[in-house]
């Protein structure tokens, strides 16, 4: 339904939008609504794989998985489970609550965009297309699918 290219451009705008979101940092009225804005799509975007891919199935399989792609799978999950606990954070200081939260909200937001940062370059790599195994033994240059 959806190609790996659509997925990347998505997943290239929301760190574009969280970095601006970063360097908003100070000015709250700008701050949190692209952040809200960066987390939701996010999620939106985990949404989308899953139902085009079915990336969960697929992330379960781990033993039979490459690496690359466990450590993708681990990235995502972790920063997706990370989102939770900066946006409260981030909404109580919002809300004028517990100012001495804003130390933990930002040490936890840039481990939280780190992670964001990985899940990002790893997706790279993650992808494997699928390859007909007949066409590939097939081919009289087989052993070039698999350099």
């Amino acid at each position: 339904m959806f190609s790996a290219t659509f997925f990347q451009i998505q997943n290239a705008l929301i760190v574009g939008l969280m970095l601006w979101g970063l360097k908003e940092r100070r000015k709250k009225s700008l701050h949190v609504p692209i952040m809200v804005s960066a987390i939701v799509w996010d999620v939106l975007l985990v949404l989308q794989i899953e139902l085009s891919r079915h990336a969960i199935a697929t992330a379960s399989q781990v033993v039979a998985n490459p690496m690359i792609l466990n450590i993708h799978v681990g990235l995502a999950v972790t920063t997706v489970v990370l989102y939770a606990p900066v946006a409260y954070l981030g909404n109580q200081l919002k809300n004028g609550k517990r100012p001495e939260w804003r130390g933990t909200h930002r040490i936890l937001g840039i481990i939280t965009f780190v992670f964001r940062l990985l899940t990002f370059a790893t997706s790279f790599f993650a992808h494997q297309p699928k390859v007909d195994t007949a066409l590939v033994i097939a081919s009289p240059c087989h052993l070039w699918h698999f350099v």
